[in-house]
């Protein structure tokens, strides 16, 4: 990877540079990740890397805290088993929710950290994205933009199934 390449506070393009990106803003944060994604099968998420990185982060301190917003379930349940059973043993401080219609209309896909870093990905079919580390003002509309999104959940994705 190019370093030219990976420069904060510009559009950027390619999978592997979005990945890349991904690792670096995971890695930053230290009390809280927002995540909002359409499903997690872009973003190397089945990966042992990402299940590292995020492990990692759910390990850093007692008052990390990790919420996930996705807008379909199923490739987290189904293809990311790790991350999935993190829920059983970080349940305590990580949260998954399942948007509703409503929000199945957005085509972006975001994650902050710390209030501070964030990495957007403009379409989940394009790797256009733009991430920037300590930028407070961006991550602060985009934390209002996740409330909103988190307004328009369905439910809470469990590690055990409820019912009779």
């Amino acid at each position: 990877m190019n370093d030219s390449v990976l420069t904060p506070d510009r559009v950027i393009l390619g999978e592997h540079e979005y990945i890349s990106a991904l690792d670096l803003v995971i890695a930053s944060a230290e009390e809280k990740l927002l995540i909002f994604d359409q499903d997690f099968s872009t973003g190397d998420y089945a990966s042992i890397k990402r299940y590292d990185a995020i492990k990692s982060f759910l390990n850093k301190a007692p008052t990390t805290e990790l919420i996930v917003i996705l807008q379909t379930a199923d490739f987290f349940t189904t293809q990311c088993p790790r991350l999935f059973d993190l829920l059983s043993v970080y349940g305590h401080k990580m949260t998954v929710y399942e948007t509703n219609s409503r929000a199945k209309v957005a085509k972006d896909c975001f994650i902050l950290a710390d209030n501070k870093h964030y990495i957007r990905r403009f379409h989940i079919d394009q790797a256009r994205f733009k991430f920037m580390l300590d930028d407070e003002e961006t991550t602060s509309s985009l934390a209002n933009r996740f409330d909103e999104l988190l307004q328009e959940t369905t439910h809470q994705i469990t590690v055990s199934k409820l019912g009779l």
